[in-house]
This record gives C-alpha cells, sequence and structure tokens, in this order.
C-alpha cells in the first residue's frame, strides 16, 4: 500500500461545476474558507485509533504562474499500535489558484515503512501541461511531462473545490463527472451525491451531504461504492466524516478538531 487512506480518500472530493472568466482562467466563487483555517481527523481502524491528520490552509497568500494562490499543508500518520506494522509519515502540499481552484504546484513527501518518495508536480493550466519530477528511495531523479484536461485539480485542490459547491442543486443518485491528476495519470472519476443526513459528530449533530465516489476494481476497497463522505450541509462544506469498506476491515475519518471556520455547523 503506497499511499495512505487519507491521501487516497481526498483525491476523490472533487466536482465540475464551475464559472468562465475571460483570461482564459475559469472563477471560482467561495464563502466557506478562508486562510488560517486548520482541521484535524482521526482515523480508526476498528476500536483502534489507527492514525491522525490536519489539513491547514497557510495565512499568507503565494505567487505562482504570475496568480495569487493559498498554500494549503496535509499531514497524515499512524499512531499507537499500528505503527509497528505499518508506518506511515506523509505530506502533501499544494498551491491552489485562489480565484480558480485549481492547482499551480502540488508536492508530496512519502514515508510509509521502508518505502519513500518525493514528488513534485507543477501544472501549466493554458497550455494543458503538467510535469513531475520525483525522486523514490534513493534512485535517481525522474522527470515526466504528461498532457491534461482544462482545470484538472490534483488530490488537495479538489478537497477545496468541493467545498464552493451548493448541494441544494443536486437530488440523490446525480452524478458528478471530474477529471484529476494523480502521480502520472489522469482520471476520469465519477462521484455519486447520496442526499443529506443528520450526523452525530464530536460537535453535535450536523446535516451533512452524502457523497460518495464510484470505485473501480481494485484490491484495497470492498466495491464500488465503499467510500462515503460526509459534509457539513452550511457554509463550511467541511468533511466531517469519511468511511471506507476494505477488504481487510473498515476505516473511518472523524473530525475531531478545528480553527478559522467561517461559520457554525449547521444543525437544522
Amino acid at each position: 500500500m503506497k499511499n495512505s487512506i487519507v491521501g487516497f480518500s481526498l483525491f476523490f472530493l472533487l466536482s465540475s461545476f464551475v464559472l468562465v472568466s475571460d483570461d482564459k482562467y475559469r472563477t471560482v466563487s467561495h464563502k466557506g474558507f478562508s486562510r488560517g483555517e486548520k482541521l484535524t481527523y482521526l482515523v480508526h481502524y476498528g476500536f483502534i485509533n489507527a492514525g491522525e491528520a490536519t489539513v491547514e490552509l497557510n495565512k499568507e497568500l503565494h505567487t505562482l504562474n504570475e496568480r495569487a494562490c493559498y498554500k494549503v499543508e496535509i499531514k497524515g500518520k499512524t499512531i499507537g499500535l499500528i505503527t509497528t506494522t505499518f508506518d506511515v509519515d506523509d505530506s502533501w502540499t499544494s498551491y491552489i489558484d485562489t480565484a480558480a481552484m485549481i492547482p499551480h504546484q502540488f508536492a508530496r513527501k512519502i514515508k510509509e515503512n521502508s518505502y519513500r518518495k518525493e514528488e513534485i508536480t507543477t501544472f501549466d493550466h493554458l497550455k494543458k501541461k503538467a510535469v513531475v519530477k520525483s525522486v523514490t528511495g534513493t534512485e535517481a531523479e525522474v522527470k515526466k511531462d504528461f498532457t491534461i484536461p482544462a482545470n484538472v485539480q490534483d488530490m488537495v485542490s479538489g478537497y477545496y473545490f468541493i467545498r464552493t459547491l451548493n448541494f441544494d442543486q443536486y437530488k440523490p443518485k446525480d452524478t458528478i463527472k471530474v477529471d484529476g491528476f494523480f502521480e502520472d495519470k489522469v482520471y476520469q472519476m465519477k462521484i455519486v451525491y447520496k442526499g443529506k443526513e443528520k450526523l452525530q459528530t464530536k460537535f453535535g449533530r450536523i446535516q451533512t451531504a452524502i457523497l460518495s465516489p464510484i470505485m473501480p476494481e481494485n484490491a484495497l476497497f470492498d466495491g464500488r461504492d465503499a467510500i462515503s463522505f460526509y459534509v457539513s450541509d452550511d457554509i463550511n462544506r467541511v468533511p466531517v466524516k469519511i468511511e471506507a469498506r476494505m477488504f481487510v476491515g473498515s476505516i473511518e475519518l472523524d473530525l475531531i478538531d478545528h480553527k478559522g471556520l467561517q461559520g457554525k455547523f449547521a444543525r437544522r
């Protein structure tokens, strides 16, 4: 398992409803997050606390490709007894266009048991090109060029892009199609909107929207609808819970701490 459940899950938090601007970059309006926000998740494997993850939006703006960008850092690591068999300490960083909500650069550092990998992907959305530089273990650096579709997302930018959506525009069983780029491939994914549900959380009973990516056949997840995201149905649109059915058991990610949210969670 070369990528942790946190990173794999985040990739599917993508969508495709936007406005188009005159300078060849789209414009996506949002009010649900701002600089300085930090979210903390606890990963459960059955009754075991197996890992922690943080998602932090840097307080400073950055400039890439002459565009203002958010800097988002996600860190995930295993904790407790599970580290004796599966020791993870991964990080992902994305520079996300503040207006278009697309990535200009994506980096990841993977430390999973003895496996090591560092990778930087640079996006040129106007030319529809991506350049990936990666180093695995002690091997020499590899550089590859790829053609990408318009407004393609990485796993981190997609996490924030979904928070710009108004879930009231969907009906249960509606399917959202999206292009995402990860490692060396463009993926066309489908995400099913399953409706709304009140969910009991650490922060009380919260109104959520449920999203489920249609999974391809694989040796990790159990079924095409194995992953469910519970996203707060309010101005924040924060994933408060992620459930994943795997062949070796079920994993859950629960939001346990937050700061810098734009508003209170919906409890209607």
